[in-house]
Protein backbone atom coordinates (compact mmCIF):
# COMPACT_ATOMS: atom_id res chain seq x y z
CA UNK A 1 0.00 0.00 0.00
CA UNK A 2 1.22 3.83 -0.92
CA UNK A 3 2.25 5.68 2.02
CA UNK A 4 0.31 8.82 2.65
CA UNK A 5 2.40 11.84 1.50
CA UNK A 6 2.81 14.91 3.59
CA UNK A 7 0.63 18.01 3.17
CA UNK A 8 2.43 21.63 2.34
CA UNK A 9 -0.62 24.40 2.85
CA UNK A 10 0.33 27.47 1.36
CA UNK A 11 -1.54 30.86 2.34
CA UNK A 12 -0.83 33.25 -0.39
CA UNK A 13 -0.74 32.83 -4.17
CA UNK A 14 1.90 35.29 -5.21
CA UNK A 15 5.21 34.71 -6.13
CA UNK A 16 6.25 33.78 -3.19
CA UNK A 17 3.43 31.10 -2.03
CA UNK A 18 3.38 29.75 -5.73
CA UNK A 19 7.20 28.76 -5.67
CA UNK A 20 7.23 27.62 -1.60
CA UNK A 21 4.13 25.09 -3.36
CA UNK A 22 6.24 24.27 -6.69
CA UNK A 23 8.99 23.24 -4.27
CA UNK A 24 7.19 21.60 -1.85
CA UNK A 25 6.01 19.14 -4.86
CA UNK A 26 9.58 18.72 -6.10
CA UNK A 27 10.37 17.67 -2.66
CA UNK A 28 7.35 15.05 -2.67
CA UNK A 29 5.10 16.65 -0.73
CA UNK A 30 1.42 17.28 -1.59
CA UNK A 31 0.84 20.93 -1.90
CA UNK A 32 -2.30 23.72 -1.81
CA UNK A 33 -1.83 26.59 -2.35
CA UNK A 34 -4.83 29.57 -1.39
CA UNK A 35 -5.40 32.66 -2.87
CA UNK A 36 -7.85 35.20 -1.78
CA UNK A 37 -8.20 36.79 -5.36
CA UNK A 38 -9.54 35.36 -8.42
CA UNK A 39 -6.36 35.48 -10.14
CA UNK A 40 -2.82 33.95 -8.69
CA UNK A 41 0.52 36.58 -8.75
CA UNK A 42 -0.33 38.79 -5.62
CA UNK A 43 1.47 42.14 -6.99
CA UNK A 44 2.86 40.76 -9.79
CA UNK A 45 0.06 41.14 -11.84
CA UNK A 46 -1.32 43.42 -14.95
CA UNK A 47 -5.13 43.83 -15.89
CA UNK A 48 -6.45 45.28 -18.81
CA UNK A 49 -8.19 48.49 -20.07
CA UNK A 50 -10.08 49.25 -22.65
CA UNK A 51 -8.23 46.79 -24.81
CA UNK A 52 -5.09 48.35 -23.41
CA UNK A 53 -2.77 45.83 -21.05
CA UNK A 54 -1.16 47.46 -17.73
CA UNK A 55 1.76 45.83 -16.45
CA UNK A 56 1.79 46.53 -12.59
CA UNK A 57 5.16 44.94 -11.70
CA UNK A 58 8.61 44.17 -13.88
CA UNK A 59 10.26 46.96 -14.38
CA UNK A 60 13.22 44.41 -14.57
CA UNK A 61 13.91 41.30 -13.51
CA UNK A 62 16.89 40.34 -11.39
CA UNK A 63 18.11 36.60 -12.55
CA UNK A 64 17.89 36.53 -16.23
CA UNK A 65 21.69 35.73 -16.77
CA UNK A 66 22.01 31.94 -16.99
CA UNK A 67 25.17 31.45 -15.36
CA UNK A 68 23.30 32.67 -11.98
CA UNK A 69 21.65 30.53 -9.17
CA UNK A 70 18.44 32.81 -9.56
CA UNK A 71 17.60 31.77 -12.83
CA UNK A 72 18.21 28.28 -11.97
CA UNK A 73 15.16 29.01 -9.70
CA UNK A 74 13.35 30.84 -11.87
CA UNK A 75 13.47 28.41 -14.36
CA UNK A 76 12.30 25.76 -11.41
CA UNK A 77 9.22 27.51 -10.95
CA UNK A 78 8.71 27.83 -14.80
CA UNK A 79 8.98 31.68 -14.83
CA UNK A 80 12.10 32.01 -17.55
CA UNK A 81 13.50 29.46 -20.20
CA UNK A 82 16.54 29.38 -22.32
CA UNK A 83 13.90 30.53 -24.74
CA UNK A 84 12.26 32.80 -22.70
CA UNK A 85 11.80 36.47 -25.03
CA UNK A 86 13.44 39.81 -23.52
CA UNK A 87 12.42 43.17 -24.65
CA UNK A 88 15.27 45.14 -26.51
CA UNK A 89 15.63 47.81 -24.36
CA UNK A 90 18.64 49.67 -24.35
CA UNK A 91 18.57 52.16 -21.39
CA UNK A 92 18.00 51.93 -17.34
CA UNK A 93 16.53 55.40 -17.60
CA UNK A 94 16.87 58.98 -17.86
CA UNK A 95 16.75 62.15 -16.40
CA UNK A 96 15.99 65.68 -17.12
CA UNK A 97 16.72 69.38 -16.03
CA UNK A 98 15.50 71.45 -17.98
CA UNK A 99 17.57 71.30 -21.38
CA UNK A 100 19.84 68.85 -19.99
CA UNK A 101 18.98 65.35 -20.56
CA UNK A 102 21.30 62.60 -19.39
CA UNK A 103 20.78 59.02 -19.60
CA UNK A 104 21.58 55.30 -18.15
CA UNK A 105 22.41 53.27 -20.75
CA UNK A 106 22.83 49.26 -20.35
CA UNK A 107 25.72 49.78 -22.58
CA UNK A 108 28.05 51.36 -19.23
CA UNK A 109 31.06 52.42 -21.87
CA UNK A 110 28.02 54.39 -23.69
CA UNK A 111 26.93 56.24 -20.18
CA UNK A 112 30.25 56.81 -19.14
CA UNK A 113 30.93 58.65 -22.53
CA UNK A 114 27.26 60.85 -22.73
CA UNK A 115 28.10 61.49 -19.05
CA UNK A 116 31.94 62.68 -19.28
CA UNK A 117 30.50 65.02 -22.26
CA UNK A 118 27.61 66.67 -20.85
CA UNK A 119 29.34 67.12 -17.45
CA UNK A 120 33.10 67.74 -18.03
CA UNK A 121 32.87 69.27 -14.38
CA UNK A 122 32.11 65.62 -12.76
CA UNK A 123 34.80 63.49 -14.80
CA UNK A 124 36.55 62.05 -11.74
CA UNK A 125 33.49 61.93 -9.63
CA UNK A 126 31.45 59.95 -13.36
CA UNK A 127 34.38 57.56 -13.88
CA UNK A 128 34.60 56.27 -9.81
CA UNK A 129 30.88 56.05 -10.01
CA UNK A 130 31.20 53.69 -13.82
CA UNK A 131 33.82 51.70 -12.31
CA UNK A 132 31.75 50.72 -8.70
CA UNK A 133 28.68 49.79 -10.98
CA UNK A 134 31.26 47.67 -13.00
CA UNK A 135 32.54 46.22 -9.34
CA UNK A 136 28.88 45.93 -8.06
CA UNK A 137 27.86 43.58 -11.65
CA UNK A 138 29.36 40.51 -9.27
CA UNK A 139 26.42 41.15 -6.43
CA UNK A 140 24.41 37.90 -6.24
CA UNK A 141 21.39 37.57 -4.27
CA UNK A 142 21.75 34.03 -2.61
CA UNK A 143 19.60 31.04 -4.00
CA UNK A 144 21.05 27.95 -3.51
CA UNK A 145 20.10 27.68 0.63
CA UNK A 146 19.24 30.21 3.43
CA UNK A 147 22.54 31.99 4.70
CA UNK A 148 21.65 30.28 8.13
CA UNK A 149 22.18 26.75 6.38
CA UNK A 150 25.41 27.81 4.59
CA UNK A 151 28.42 26.52 5.41
CA UNK A 152 31.93 27.97 5.46
CA UNK A 153 32.67 26.39 1.78
CA UNK A 154 29.59 28.18 0.83
CA UNK A 155 30.84 31.35 2.24
CA UNK A 156 34.12 31.01 0.80
CA UNK A 157 32.64 30.74 -3.12
CA UNK A 158 29.90 33.37 -2.62
CA UNK A 159 32.97 35.69 -1.20
CA UNK A 160 34.85 34.40 -4.31
CA UNK A 161 32.10 34.99 -6.75
CA UNK A 162 31.09 38.14 -5.13
CA UNK A 163 35.12 39.47 -4.68
CA UNK A 164 34.50 43.32 -5.77
CA UNK A 165 31.39 43.55 -3.15
CA UNK A 166 33.61 44.98 -0.06
CA UNK A 167 34.61 48.08 -2.25
CA UNK A 168 31.52 48.84 -2.90
CA UNK A 169 29.63 48.66 0.47
CA UNK A 170 32.97 50.59 1.60
CA UNK A 171 32.42 53.29 -0.68
CA UNK A 172 28.63 53.92 -1.12
CA UNK A 173 27.13 51.28 2.02
CA UNK A 174 27.51 54.41 4.39
CA UNK A 175 26.02 57.05 2.61
CA UNK A 176 22.04 57.27 0.86
CA UNK A 177 21.24 58.00 -3.00
CA UNK A 178 20.43 61.86 -2.12
CA UNK A 179 24.13 61.90 -0.67
CA UNK A 180 25.49 60.17 -3.31
CA UNK A 181 24.16 62.77 -5.49
CA UNK A 182 25.71 66.12 -3.69
CA UNK A 183 29.10 64.60 -4.61
CA UNK A 184 28.13 66.07 -7.82
CA UNK A 185 28.07 69.74 -9.56
CA UNK A 186 26.01 68.61 -12.43
CA UNK A 187 22.23 69.20 -11.52
CA UNK A 188 20.76 66.84 -13.62
CA UNK A 189 23.42 63.91 -12.25
CA UNK A 190 22.36 65.05 -8.46
CA UNK A 191 18.93 64.36 -9.34
CA UNK A 192 19.62 61.70 -11.41
CA UNK A 193 21.48 59.77 -8.35
CA UNK A 194 18.07 58.93 -6.32
CA UNK A 195 15.51 59.47 -9.32
CA UNK A 196 15.11 56.09 -9.36
CA UNK A 197 14.87 54.76 -5.86
CA UNK A 198 13.72 57.03 -3.05
CA UNK A 199 17.06 59.45 -1.70
CA UNK A 200 17.03 58.09 1.50
CA UNK A 201 18.17 54.42 -0.02
CA UNK A 202 21.37 53.57 0.70
CA UNK A 203 23.43 54.32 -2.41
CA UNK A 204 24.79 51.17 -2.78
CA UNK A 205 21.30 50.03 -3.50
CA UNK A 206 21.25 52.10 -6.40
CA UNK A 207 24.71 50.89 -7.96
CA UNK A 208 23.52 46.91 -8.15
CA UNK A 209 20.02 48.06 -9.26
CA UNK A 210 21.91 49.70 -12.48
CA UNK A 211 24.64 47.26 -12.29
CA UNK A 212 21.93 44.22 -12.75
CA UNK A 213 20.78 45.63 -15.75
CA UNK A 214 24.60 47.04 -17.38
CA UNK A 215 25.54 42.94 -16.12
CA UNK A 216 22.42 41.12 -17.95
CA UNK A 217 20.82 39.77 -15.54
CA UNK A 218 18.20 42.37 -15.22
CA UNK A 219 15.95 41.62 -18.32
CA UNK A 220 12.10 42.32 -18.90
CA UNK A 221 10.64 39.04 -20.34
CA UNK A 222 7.93 40.00 -22.99
CA UNK A 223 4.46 39.89 -22.11
CA UNK A 224 4.95 40.92 -18.55
CA UNK A 225 4.02 40.32 -15.24
CA UNK A 226 0.85 38.62 -15.15
CA UNK A 227 1.39 36.26 -18.13
CA UNK A 228 4.86 35.32 -16.14
CA UNK A 229 2.74 34.73 -12.90
CA UNK A 230 0.38 32.31 -14.77
CA UNK A 231 3.47 30.73 -16.17
CA UNK A 232 3.81 29.55 -12.61
CA UNK A 233 0.21 28.71 -11.69
CA UNK A 234 0.55 26.37 -14.74
CA UNK A 235 3.58 24.65 -13.72
CA UNK A 236 2.11 24.87 -10.17
CA UNK A 237 -0.64 22.73 -11.32
CA UNK A 238 1.16 20.54 -13.90
CA UNK A 239 3.50 18.98 -11.10
CA UNK A 240 -0.01 18.25 -9.20
CA UNK A 241 -0.68 20.96 -6.91
CA UNK A 242 -4.53 22.74 -5.85
CA UNK A 243 -4.74 25.92 -6.41
CA UNK A 244 -7.59 27.49 -4.75
CA UNK A 245 -8.44 30.90 -6.08
CA UNK A 246 -11.36 33.70 -4.26
CA UNK A 247 -10.61 31.49 -1.19
CA UNK A 248 -9.68 33.80 1.79
CA UNK A 249 -7.66 32.27 5.00
CA UNK A 250 -9.18 33.63 8.06
CA UNK A 251 -6.46 31.79 10.99
CA UNK A 252 -3.39 29.43 10.74
CA UNK A 253 -4.36 26.79 13.56
CA UNK A 254 -2.23 26.19 16.42
CA UNK A 255 -2.56 23.99 18.62
CA UNK A 256 -0.08 22.73 21.38
CA UNK A 257 2.17 25.19 20.10
CA UNK A 258 1.75 23.24 16.49
CA UNK A 259 0.41 24.48 13.18
CA UNK A 260 -2.39 22.21 12.38
CA UNK A 261 -3.85 23.32 9.56
CA UNK A 262 -5.75 26.95 7.84
CA UNK A 263 -9.30 28.04 8.70
CA UNK A 264 -11.22 29.83 6.10
CA UNK A 265 -13.43 33.11 6.09
CA UNK A 266 -16.43 30.47 6.08
CA UNK A 267 -15.16 28.50 9.25
CA UNK A 268 -14.20 25.27 7.18
CA UNK A 269 -10.86 23.87 8.72
CA UNK A 270 -8.67 22.30 6.42
CA UNK A 271 -5.89 19.65 7.67
CA UNK A 272 -1.65 20.32 7.27
CA UNK A 273 1.19 18.10 8.60
CA UNK A 274 3.51 22.09 7.29
CA UNK A 275 1.54 25.79 6.59
CA UNK A 276 4.14 28.26 5.03
CA UNK A 277 2.57 31.52 5.58
CA UNK A 278 3.45 33.82 2.04
CA UNK A 279 1.63 36.88 2.72
CA UNK A 280 2.42 40.50 3.96
CA UNK A 281 4.30 39.97 7.30
CA UNK A 282 1.79 42.38 8.87
CA UNK A 283 -1.02 40.56 7.95
CA UNK A 284 0.22 37.12 9.56
CA UNK A 285 1.04 38.67 12.75
CA UNK A 286 -1.68 40.36 14.15
CA UNK A 287 -4.37 38.73 11.72
CA UNK A 288 -3.66 34.81 11.10
CA UNK A 289 -1.94 34.59 14.18
CA UNK A 290 -0.91 36.56 17.29
CA UNK A 291 0.97 39.37 17.22
CA UNK A 292 2.85 38.08 20.13
CA UNK A 293 4.55 35.77 17.99
CA UNK A 294 6.42 38.60 14.94
CA UNK A 295 10.19 38.44 15.53
CA UNK A 296 11.77 41.40 17.89
CA UNK A 297 13.77 42.65 14.83
CA UNK A 298 10.72 43.27 12.43
CA UNK A 299 8.51 44.72 14.70
CA UNK A 300 11.24 47.28 15.57
CA UNK A 301 11.08 47.81 11.55
CA UNK A 302 7.12 48.52 11.53
CA UNK A 303 7.79 50.46 14.93
CA UNK A 304 10.48 52.73 13.62
CA UNK A 305 8.94 54.14 10.57
CA UNK A 306 11.81 56.77 9.52
CA UNK A 307 14.23 54.31 10.22
CA UNK A 308 12.72 51.56 7.78
CA UNK A 309 10.34 53.85 5.27
CA UNK A 310 8.47 51.75 2.68
CA UNK A 311 7.96 52.35 -0.95
CA UNK A 312 5.07 52.47 -3.21
CA UNK A 313 3.29 55.07 -5.52
CA UNK A 314 0.20 56.46 -6.64
CA UNK A 315 0.34 55.70 -10.87
CA UNK A 316 -1.38 56.57 -13.71
CA UNK A 317 -2.03 54.71 -16.91
CA UNK A 318 -2.42 55.93 -20.77
CA UNK A 319 -3.32 54.84 -24.34
CA UNK A 320 -0.94 57.03 -26.80
CA UNK A 321 0.04 56.71 -29.87
CA UNK A 322 3.31 54.60 -30.17
CA UNK A 323 4.92 57.25 -32.63
CA UNK A 324 5.76 59.33 -28.94
CA UNK A 325 9.64 59.58 -28.80
CA UNK A 326 9.70 58.81 -25.29
CA UNK A 327 11.66 55.30 -24.62
CA UNK A 328 11.50 53.56 -21.56
CA UNK A 329 11.66 55.71 -18.52
CA UNK A 330 12.38 58.98 -18.01
CA UNK A 331 12.09 61.64 -14.87
CA UNK A 332 11.48 65.15 -14.81
CA UNK A 333 10.71 68.52 -12.99
CA UNK A 334 7.48 69.44 -12.90
CA UNK A 335 4.90 72.01 -11.19
CA UNK A 336 4.46 70.83 -7.69
CA UNK A 337 1.87 68.73 -7.05
CA UNK A 338 0.33 68.54 -3.77
CA UNK A 339 -0.86 65.11 -1.95
CA UNK A 340 -1.68 65.87 1.76
CA UNK A 341 1.09 67.66 3.82
CA UNK A 342 3.37 66.68 1.17
CA UNK A 343 4.51 68.18 -2.14
CA UNK A 344 6.04 67.02 -5.17
CA UNK A 345 7.95 68.16 -7.89
CA UNK A 346 9.91 65.63 -9.76
CA UNK A 347 7.50 63.21 -11.73
CA UNK A 348 8.40 60.32 -13.94
CA UNK A 349 6.88 58.44 -16.81
CA UNK A 350 7.65 54.78 -18.22
CA UNK A 351 6.65 54.03 -21.89
CA UNK A 352 5.94 50.52 -22.84
CA UNK A 353 5.80 50.57 -26.48
CA UNK A 354 8.79 47.74 -26.34
CA UNK A 355 5.86 45.21 -25.88
CA UNK A 356 3.56 45.27 -28.93
CA UNK A 357 1.30 42.73 -27.29
CA UNK A 358 0.13 45.76 -24.56
CA UNK A 359 -1.73 47.63 -27.00
CA UNK A 360 -3.50 47.73 -30.39
CA UNK A 361 -1.79 48.48 -33.41
CA UNK A 362 -0.38 52.07 -33.80
CA UNK A 363 -1.01 52.47 -29.58
CA UNK A 364 1.28 52.04 -26.68
CA UNK A 365 0.87 52.62 -22.93
CA UNK A 366 2.33 55.18 -20.70
CA UNK A 367 2.71 54.78 -17.13
CA UNK A 368 3.51 57.60 -14.48
CA UNK A 369 4.36 56.75 -11.04
CA UNK A 370 4.40 59.31 -8.36
CA UNK A 371 6.75 57.98 -5.51
CA UNK A 372 4.95 57.55 -2.23
CA UNK A 373 5.43 56.48 1.36
CA UNK A 374 4.12 56.00 4.83
CA UNK A 375 2.67 59.59 5.42
CA UNK A 376 1.11 59.08 1.93
CA UNK A 377 -0.52 55.98 2.72
CA UNK A 378 -1.79 57.79 5.49
CA UNK A 379 -3.23 60.57 4.04
CA UNK A 380 -5.29 58.22 1.16
CA UNK A 381 -6.89 56.32 4.22
CA UNK A 382 -8.06 59.09 5.95
CA UNK A 383 -9.82 59.71 3.03
CA UNK A 384 -13.95 59.13 2.98
CA UNK A 385 -15.18 56.80 -0.01
CA UNK A 386 -16.05 59.87 -2.15
CA UNK A 387 -12.87 61.95 -0.62
CA UNK A 388 -10.71 59.65 -1.92
CA UNK A 389 -12.58 58.89 -5.17
CA UNK A 390 -12.43 62.80 -5.72
CA UNK A 391 -8.57 63.21 -5.06
CA UNK A 392 -7.60 60.00 -7.29
CA UNK A 393 -9.61 61.95 -10.14
CA UNK A 394 -8.00 65.21 -9.65
CA UNK A 395 -4.31 63.97 -8.93
CA UNK A 396 -4.73 61.74 -12.05
CA UNK A 397 -5.77 65.10 -13.91
CA UNK A 398 -2.79 67.21 -12.65
CA UNK A 399 -0.50 64.84 -13.84
CA UNK A 400 -2.26 64.42 -17.23
CA UNK A 401 -1.17 68.33 -17.40
CA UNK A 402 2.19 68.02 -16.17
CA UNK A 403 2.61 65.28 -18.61
CA UNK A 404 1.38 67.31 -21.31
CA UNK A 405 3.89 70.30 -20.36
CA UNK A 406 6.94 68.28 -20.41
CA UNK A 407 5.70 66.63 -24.06
CA UNK A 408 3.75 68.81 -25.76
CA UNK A 409 3.30 66.27 -28.45
CA UNK A 410 0.73 64.61 -26.66
CA UNK A 411 -1.45 66.92 -26.60
CA UNK A 412 -4.68 65.62 -27.59
CA UNK A 413 -3.23 62.37 -28.36
CA UNK A 414 -3.30 61.07 -24.54
CA UNK A 415 -5.99 58.96 -23.26
CA UNK A 416 -6.48 57.76 -19.34
CA UNK A 417 -6.73 54.43 -18.68
CA UNK A 418 -6.83 53.78 -15.08
CA UNK A 419 -5.38 55.25 -11.80
CA UNK A 420 -4.66 53.81 -8.51
CA UNK A 421 -3.05 54.35 -5.18
CA UNK A 422 -1.04 53.37 -2.45
CA UNK A 423 -4.71 51.77 -1.14
CA UNK A 424 -4.66 49.83 -4.39
CA UNK A 425 -1.86 47.58 -3.04
CA UNK A 426 -3.36 47.05 0.26
CA UNK A 427 -6.51 45.90 -0.37
CA UNK A 428 -5.71 43.87 -3.39
CA UNK A 429 -2.82 42.11 -1.75
CA UNK A 430 -3.26 43.09 2.29
CA UNK A 431 0.21 44.96 1.36
CA UNK A 432 1.73 46.84 4.39
CA UNK A 433 0.95 50.62 3.72
CA UNK A 434 0.54 49.70 0.48
CA UNK A 435 4.30 48.61 -0.17
CA UNK A 436 5.45 46.84 -3.37
CA UNK A 437 8.85 46.69 -1.95
CA UNK A 438 9.89 45.60 1.44
CA UNK A 439 11.40 47.49 4.28
CA UNK A 440 13.99 50.24 2.79
CA UNK A 441 17.30 49.88 3.93
CA UNK A 442 18.39 53.56 5.16
CA UNK A 443 22.10 54.82 6.38
CA UNK A 444 23.18 53.41 9.83
CA UNK A 445 20.51 50.64 10.03
CA UNK A 446 21.33 47.17 9.67
CA UNK A 447 18.90 45.18 6.69
CA UNK A 448 15.83 43.60 7.54
CA UNK A 449 16.24 39.97 7.35
CA UNK A 450 14.67 37.17 9.59
CA UNK A 451 14.37 33.31 9.31
CA UNK A 452 11.45 32.67 7.58
CA UNK A 453 10.19 30.18 10.98
CA UNK A 454 7.92 31.18 14.13
CA UNK A 455 9.45 30.97 17.30
CA UNK A 456 7.49 28.82 19.45
CA UNK A 457 5.28 27.07 16.90
CA UNK A 458 6.80 24.02 15.03
CA UNK A 459 5.99 23.49 11.13
CA UNK A 460 4.61 26.89 10.52
CA UNK A 461 7.32 28.59 7.79
CA UNK A 462 7.16 32.35 6.63
CA UNK A 463 7.93 33.23 2.95
CA UNK A 464 7.68 36.22 1.13
CA UNK A 465 9.57 39.57 0.11
CA UNK A 466 9.42 41.19 3.73
CA UNK A 467 11.95 38.14 5.00
CA UNK A 468 14.70 40.39 3.62
CA UNK A 469 15.45 43.54 2.31
CA UNK A 470 15.24 45.03 -0.22
CA UNK A 471 11.95 42.31 -0.86
CA UNK A 472 10.93 42.43 -4.60
CA UNK A 473 10.40 39.38 -6.85
CA UNK A 474 13.77 38.14 -6.50
CA UNK A 475 13.41 37.52 -2.68
CA UNK A 476 10.25 36.37 -2.74
CA UNK A 477 10.73 33.57 -5.18
CA UNK A 478 13.55 32.28 -3.36
CA UNK A 479 11.82 32.39 -0.19
CA UNK A 480 9.29 30.13 -1.33
CA UNK A 481 12.17 27.42 -1.76
CA UNK A 482 13.66 28.54 1.74
CA UNK A 483 10.45 27.73 3.23
CA UNK A 484 10.46 23.80 1.86
CA UNK A 485 14.13 23.48 2.73
CA UNK A 486 13.07 24.68 5.89
CA UNK A 487 10.82 21.53 6.46
CA UNK A 488 13.49 19.52 4.70
CA UNK A 489 16.25 20.09 6.98
CA UNK A 490 14.13 19.71 10.02
CA UNK A 491 13.52 16.01 8.58
CA UNK A 492 16.50 15.14 8.60
CA UNK A 493 16.71 15.39 4.83
CA UNK A 494 18.56 16.48 1.88
CA UNK A 495 17.93 20.40 1.08
CA UNK A 496 19.39 19.79 -2.27
CA UNK A 497 16.02 20.54 -5.01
Amino acid sequence: MAQNKEKVVIVGGGIAGLSAGIYALMAGFDAEVYEKNAIPGGECMGWSRNGYHIDNCIHWLTGTDQNTGLWKVWKDVGAIDENTEYADTAKFYSSRVGDTELTLWKDLDRTEKELVEKCPEDEAEIRKFIQYVRYAETCQIPSIKPMDMMGVKDYIEMGKAMADMPKVMKEYGRISCRELGMRFKSPVLRKMMSDYLPGEYTAYSFLVSYATMTSGNGNIPMKGSLAMTLRIADRFRKLGGVLHTSVSVKEIIIRNKKAEGIKLEDSTEVSADHVISAVDTDFLYGRLIDRKYMPSDLAKAYEKRKEYPITTGFQVAYAIDDSFSGEDTIFFDCEPLKVGARSFSRLSVKNYAYDKSFAPEGKAVLQANLLQTDEDYLFWESLSPEEYKAKKAELAGEITKRIVTEFPELEGRIELLDAWTPLTYNRYCNAYHGSYMGFVTTVGNKQMRFKGVVKGVSDLYVAGQWIMSPGGLPIAVISGKFAVQRILKKQGRSIDI
